[in-house]
């Protein structure tokens, strides 16, 4: 009696822990799974992994962003757009040029956000004009722009020169050592204290000292690590225990030095009524109107993080961005002569025309280094994509889709522009595609390592000037060469997660003997 009474116990226990699994995997597959819209809306996409999407091995760090995205973009080769799963969040792919270049420029208004979410807790750039969204972006970014007029612009030229100059004497010293030069570390160096002195008032001296505290703490923003993956998996899976357990992204150290740097250059011109007509001089005037202004109501007002963000924005990316696409471009100058040969003569001549000044004159007839640039930014974008988040419902045209306000969208920059539709053989370096014949005829939506519409990078033509003044200084001195150390092909897919030498980009400079 005893016995069957156990008997029954145990088989009633076991059935209750197995009702009790199987409600628990029912509900983990519930979970996982409940944001899987793409087969209700008849959007092509993969069968995605439960709880892990489509992205898996990307964001466990296994896969780079390039190969990734060069999948999901390849597998729906004829359609306008496609469906994927970051994790259980939904992302539309969009494919076609004429659709891309309505998200962005013609239909801004539905798609005016990037659709990042950052808190300032944890992220030191969650405050910048990046992470920013709707009226507070628009009103933050109209007063940025005026730190970017053609005119200011003008006036940063001798400080640039004065860069360019430094540089020069670095490399001549490291030529007498040893020929052969990481042209990644040199751009690095150059673009910090450009952007250093042109946009802040600051002698980094970053081109002199390799030690400089800028560079140092520019690259850890750049840099991965364990704490930044197992941070960013969290924020996807908790973000609440992100908060609770106060996790940075960025050691304090680096938050607390560029906080405290650029504070104090702001506090520096206010107390001692310091004028310059920089960046600097536009982030005060931004400081005065969104933070110190009482008549504005909550919801327009702005916060000191908000103006320290954005400085940080622009030192960071204005450095970074210029040192890997000046890098890249000699990288394919070393491997290219005849493109080498053809922008040197170019320079040459310009530079006989304007009397051997490098001023704005010079710099704008520079036509063809135009097209070197618009080719090295072609086959090397910074980022793999560009994100947008649709801010209210808007029906594609032509098709059945309706694309519901919140929804993130993803724009496959880097596969687009290798695309051998919109460019035959794309992985050749030819800047005659960006001629005044031939690139009238691209597509609009094809050619996007900026940006397009109204969130068009912000600093392009700052950087523009600042590559094509280097551009001319070092080919007017020296032939650049491959030397053994040159990788070929190179790989762009460092553990940044942008695209970037991985390896570094080592080449040759060899003085020409006029």
């Amino acid at each position: 009696m005893i016995s069957n009474l156990t008997n029954i116990i145990r088989s009633l226990f076991d059935s209750v822990i197995l009702n009790a699994i199987i409600i628990c995997v029912i509900c983990f597959y519930y979970y996982s799974t409940y944001s899987h819209k793409w087969r209700k809306f008849n959007v092509p996409h993969s069968r995605p992994v439960p709880l892990f999407g489509n992205t898996f091995k990307m964001n466990m760090g296994l896969e780079h962003q390039v190969d990734t995205f060069d999948r999901i973009y390849n597998q729906f080769s004829n359609e306008k757009f496609c469906g994927f799963y970051q994790m259980m969040t939904p992302y539309l792919m969009i494919r076609d040029p004429e659709l891309i270049n309505r998200i962005m420029v013609q239909d801004f208004s539905y798609f005016n956000d990037h659709g990042l979410e950052a808190d300032p807790a944890i992220n030191l750039l969650a405050n910048s004009l990046f992470f920013l969204s709707g009226q507070k972006w628009k009103t933050m970014r109209q007063k940025l722009n005026t730190g970017f007029t053609p005119a200011k612009l003008r006036k940063t030229h001798d400080l640039i020169n004065e860069c360019s100059e430094q540089l020069m004497v670095y490399i001549d010293e490291k030529l007498k050592q040893n020929d052969i030069i990481e042209m990644k570390q040199i751009a690095g160096k150059f673009s910090t204290d450009a952007i250093g002195t042109c946009a802040f008032g600051l002698k980094l001296d970053a081109i002199k000292n390799d030690n400089s505290e800028f560079r140092i703490h520019t690259k850890i923003l750049f840099q991965p690590s364990i704490r930044k993956y197992f941070i960013q998996l969290l924020v996807m899976f908790c973000p609440k225990l992100v908060k609770i357990l106060k996790l940075q992204l960025y050691p304090r150290e680096t938050t607390h030095f560029f906080n405290s740097v650029f504070s104090d250059v702001i506090k520096y011109r206010n107390k001692n009524n310091v004028f310059r007509n920089d960046l600097t001089q536009t982030l005060i005037e931004a400081r005065k109107e969104l933070v110190l202004n009482n008549d504005l109501i909550d919801d327009n007002k702005f916060t000191e993080l908000d103006i320290i963000g954005n400085a940080v924005l622009m030192f960071s990316s204005g450095s970074g961005t210029v040192a890997s696409t000046l890098a890249f471009c000699f990288y394919e100058l070393a491997l290219n002569k005849d493109v080498q040969d053809k922008l040197r003569k170019e320079i040459i001549i310009t530079k006989e025309k304007h009397n051997g000044q490098i001023n704005n004159d010079f710099l704008t007839d520079l036509y063809y280094a135009n097209m070197v640039l618009d080719e090295t930014a072609r086959m090397y974008s910074i980022t793999c994509t560009i994100l947008r988040k649709a801010t209210k419902n808007y029906k594609v045209p032509n098709e059945s889709l309706v694309i519901e306000k919140g929804q993130k969208i993803i724009i496959p920059m880097y596969n687009i522009h290798h695309n051998p539709i919109y460019y035959s053989n794309p992985h050749i370096f030819n800047p005659e595609r960006f001629s005044t014949e031939q690139k009238p005829t691209q597509l609009n939506g094809t050619f996007i390592p900026f940006g397009d519409g109204p969130r068009l990078c912000i600093g392009k033509r700052f950087a523009e000037l600042e590559m094509k003044l280097v551009l001319s200084k070092i080919l007017s001195q020296y032939e650049v060469l491959p030397c053994e150390k040159t990788e070929q092909p190179i790989d762009i897919r460092s553990k940044t997660g942008f695209i970037s030498p991985k390896n570094g980009i080592w080449l040759s400079l060899k003085p020409i003997v006029n």
